[in-house]
């Protein structure tokens, strides 16, 4: 009989949610789940990424995916090993659009690669970077984000970044 019972249950739920009498909870980001983001980013042409946020940054990436808009990475330090790895810290700002939304948040990075030619960045065998975001940083969409990260690695063939990462509203 119990499980007559859950059964009858499960299906008078879904068929509500299914006509739409009952919500199914809410949403990730009303319940402060993770969203998943992921996208590609390439390296911005010239005269593309001219926000005054940027100004100043070493280079802009445009983002494509969950994240549309460009990237400005702030580099402030970089060392090369004799064995031709290389490490890269600094700061970035992001300023686009997520779901549509605008906004803008700023994180800091960590980048490792190797490279044939270190000191002249030539050669790159591979490269991944970590983006945890700043807590607090955020604007318009990315307002109030508990915790968020976006990792990329270089598709060194196709010559592009793709990235994934979660971010907590």
């Amino acid at each position: 009989m119990k499980r007559r019972f859950a059964i009858w249950a499960l299906t008078a739920s879904t068929m509500m949610v299914l006509i739409g009498g009952v919500s199914a909870g809410p949403s990730p980001t009303q319940a402060g789940g993770a969203q998943q983001i992921a996208g590609i980013g390439y390296y911005a042409e010239p005269g593309a990424c001219t926000d005054p946020e940027g100004e100043g940054a070493d280079y802009a990436l445009t983002l494509t995916g969950s994240l549309a808009g460009c990237h400005y990475v702030f580099v402030e330090a970089a060392q090369c090993t004799p064995g031709g790895a290389y490490k890269e810290s600094g700061y970035e700002i992001f300023v686009g659009k997520y779901d549509g939304q605008p906004g803008t948040f700023k994180t800091t990075y960590l980048f490792t690669a190797k490279y044939l030619d270190c000191p002249n960045l030539a050669g790159e065998v591979t490269g991944r970077c970590q983006h945890p975001f700043v807590n607090g940083s955020g604007t318009g969409i990315f307002e109030g984000i508990k915790e968020a990260r976006l990792d990329m690695r270089d598709d060194i063939g196709a010559g592009n970044f793709p990235y994934r990462g979660h971010i907590s509203f």
